[in-house]
């Protein structure tokens, strides 16, 4: 009985043993498997650079993106670094990750404040809130822009209008303001859309504060002779018919030809399907 026990014992430790030895060996594979060679272990500054252009030129921007930072990391202090840096904006925006181009446009703008190129920077980071804001439905559908987050267009034409302030002869800044030209009329016909609104549900001083905001913030945008439109019929709701008709005088002088007089608040197509 006192054999068997120890043959039984002796069996278990070296079962326990073996099995330590399998454990081992399975995890040491399991991580060997799961090391990858970084292939650009050794590259210059100047061969990532000309990866990275190469991966760009064929629109493989997440591997363009993967040897700019590696340029970056590995040449800090370089020539080369400072130009990844420049155009690590663009690839991100580019490979659809607009949150990291915009902090790649920032970054850039922090630490070089007076190269020559910072122009173009501030450019691309307008476009990319300006795209942001306008998105796929703007350019096909027929959603109206305006309603949705004006977020990204106000930090788009805030964009604008300081490349237009520090760089005016900068080759950007023409359709910079183009674009701010038509950032303006968004907002405003955004405004107007929050007065229209109120007015439709009963909440005429909200629309009259609405269009007044519109007329005080974006006095030239197109969509202006709506909100003078809803200031009007809200005061007569109110019956405030002072105030209705001295609305009503500035705005048959202003619009003496407007639909809105003819036709209500019944929507045509906007000016923003015409951009």
């Amino acid at each position: 009985m006192m054999r068997s026990l120890a043959g039984f014992t002796g069996f278990t430790a070296f079962s326990r043993l073996l099995m330590a030895f399998f454990v081992v060996a399975t995890v040491a594979g399991c991580s060997g498997m799961g090391e990858t060679k970084d292939e650009t272990t050794g590259w210059s500054a100047g061969r990532l650079y000309s990866e990275a252009k190469e991966a760009q030129a064929d629109g493989a921007w997440d591997k363009a993106a993967k040897y700019m930072e590696k340029l970056e990391a590995r040449y800090p202090y370089g020539r080369y670094a400072q130009q990844a840096q420049l155009e690590l904006g663009y690839i991100y925006w580019k490979g659809n990750e607009p949150g990291s181009a915009l902090a790649a446009c920032d970054r850039f703008i922090k630490l070089h404040p007076n190269h020559p190129a910072v122009d173009y920077v501030y450019y691309l980071k307008g476009l990319i809130n300006f795209n942001e804001d306008l998105g796929y439905a703007a350019y096909f559908g027929t959603q109206d822009p305006t309603e949705r987050d004006p977020k990204a267009a106000r930090e788009a034409f805030d964009t604008f209008r300081e490349l237009a302030t520090r760089f005016p002869n900068s080759k950007y800044t023409p359709d910079a303001i183009k674009r701010m030209e038509y950032l303006v009329n968004a907002l405003a016909s955004l405004e107007v859309h929050v007065a229209r609104y109120y007015y439709k549900r009963g909440a005429y001083v909200a629309a009259i504060n609405r269009a007044q905001t519109a007329i005080k913030t974006y006095p030239q945008a197109p969509a202006i002779e709506e909100a003078m439109y809803i200031m009007v019929i809200a005061y007569d709701q109110l019956g405030m018919t002072d105030l209705r008709d001295d609305a009503g005088r500035v705005f048959n002088k202003n619009f003496p030809d407007s639909r809105f007089a003819r036709d209500g608040l019944e929507r045509k197509k906007g000016w923003w399907q015409l951009w």
